[in-house]
């Protein structure tokens, strides 16, 4: 019949068995491709999202062998098309299959995972575009390390290490993805207020503001200004620590005033919940704006982190895990990365930030919240500055009588692929404790206090971070 597409039994655009439980046909990828009749269908069908821009040449060499082993056509350059794009692509596609009673797009539609190869910033780029696509039943995302930070492979289980390319490292990675588990992952919108504009964004891993934003700033604009010099991780550790000399994040009281303290630079709030405790159970009423005193009265506090995952600069968990017998974190729970609550964590400077290197060491824990709102008013400084997933920009402050708002609040979850050892833990898994108590005795309060750690005061690691192509713009990233 004119306008109906010829069926092929058995035909593929390149020779099918190699990794034929991955492999899906031409047609269910592109609109127009013949259609074919296989024998069965991929036990783990996949699409893959590499930037070929991560990790030097790592991320051309990786396309080139997922390519060797796959249908070319379900390996994706994101330098040169967006996930987005590609995802309504497919999906639309599907939708039409299924409509049309082909069975393979249904079981492919059950079963597709996606891969996705880069540093953060490219991978919370198609965790934002799977998220906004808001499908039915959206694929689970496993996250190849491909970057300088890697925080959200390291989480997940999937290691931080970039990732080797050739054919043999590609199918066992393929062999973990296809057995690992699917985990639930917060995301959060975050939006600017500036007189009459609002600009949205999203963040995956963690939000911070203050002098670690300002040094990774400095560090991002030497890397662009001299790319040659920072091609090696441990001279760009150096640079970086240079670079915190520099804008004071180790000497703040010799070369900084005490605007540089977040307490002076902004009004700071939380979203809570409204709980009525009754005799035998508590009653959710809802979320507040509350003004929070423990943030705003740490006055020497100059860097604020909101996270979302375990894993901070490379691998450092900022929040650790809270114990009862402090009176300070009774309240506070382990981190989970799907329970709709952010970690707030302060630092005095980078001196404090060694403590993390010590086990059991933390942050000075401010709160856990839905949400946070930081309010800027006339008169403390000019401009701060900011990071998203590693990604810092300047931002101006109010020079007349209006309010700059940057507010932080839960937008949905989408789903993770975890592999083992995965450091991020579930609310909904029965093995993740709600309160662990804290077998170290008083070792954990006292690593806390930097008086305590002058023999750890040696060169503080670079919060390692990773630049997103250039053409996506920070101000809008979801």
């Amino acid at each position: 019949m004119e306008g109906e597409r010829e069926i092929v039994v058995g035909s593929c655009s390149k020779p099918c068995g190699l990794l034929e439980e991955y492999l899906i046909p031409d047609y269910i990828l592109k609109p127009d491709a013949q259609q074919v009749l296989v024998d069965h269908a991929p036990r783990c069908p996949i699409v893959v999202f590499i930037n070929s821009r991560s990790g030097g040449q790592l991320g051309s060499s990786l396309i080139k062998t997922y390519r060797e082993l796959l249908n070319e056509a379900q390996v994706f350059d994101l330098s040169e098309e967006a996930p987005d794009k590609v995802l309504h692509r497919l999906y639309t596609n599907l939708e039409r299959l299924k409509i049309e009673g082909d069975i393979l797009a249904v079981q492919i539609w059950r079963t597709l995972r996606l891969i996705v190869a880069g540093g953060d910033g490219t991978a919370s780029w198609l965790l934002g575009a799977v998220s906004d696509l808001k499908l039915p039943h959206p694929p689970p995302i496993a996250t190849v390390p491909l970057g300088t930070g890697n925080n959200l492979p390291f989480s997940f289980g999937w290691g931080k290490k970039n990732s080797c390319t050739d054919q043999e490292a590609v199918k066992s990675f393929l062999g973990l993805v296809k057995h690992a588990r699917e985990m639930k992952i917060d995301r959060y919108c975050l939006n600017h207020r500036e007189g009459y504009h609002t600009f949205r964004g999203g963040f995956w891993n963690y939000f911070s503001m203050g002098m670690d934003a300002e040094v990774s700033y400095g560090f991002h604009s030497e890397r662009k200004r001299n790319p040659e010099k920072f091609k090696n991780q441990l001279t760009n550790q150096g640079t970086y620590a240079k670079v915190g000399l520099k804008q004071g994040w180790f000497c703040a009281s010799l070369s900084h005033p005490s605007s540089r303290n977040i307490a002076h630079l902004a009004r700071v709030k939380i979203m809570k919940e409204l709980v009525i405790p009754g005799r035998n159970f508590k009653f959710i009423t809802g979320t507040r704006w509350i003004y929070n005193i423990s943030i705003c009265a740490s006055r020497s506090i100059r860097s604020i982190i909101c996270l979302n995952l375990p894993s901070f600069s490379g691998g450092l968990n900022p929040w650790g895990t809270p114990g009862t017998w402090r009176t300070a974190d009774r309240d506070f729970t382990p981190p989970y990365v799907d329970d709709g609550l952010i970690e707030i964590v302060g630092f005095r400077d980078a001196w404090h930030g060694l403590v993390l290197l010590a086990p059991n060491g933390h942050g000075t824990r401010l709160a856990q919240a839905h949400g946070i709102r930081f309010e800027f008013h006339k008169g403390a400084a000019d401009h701060t500055f900011m990071r998203v997933d590693g990604e810092p920009w300047k931002q101006p402050l109010p020079t007349d009588d209006d309010t700059v708002v940057v507010e932080i609040s839960h937008l949905g979850q989408v789903t993770m692929l975890a592999n083992e050892p995965c450091r991020s833990k579930s609310v909904n898994d029965p093995s993740s404790p709600s309160q662990v108590h804290d077998s170290h005795g008083g070792e954990e309060c006292r690593i806390e206090d930097e008086d305590e750690w002058e023999d750890g005061k040696r060169k503080f690691g670079a919060a390692d971070t990773f630049k997103i192509p250039d053409e996506v713009d920070i101000a809008h990233f979801s």
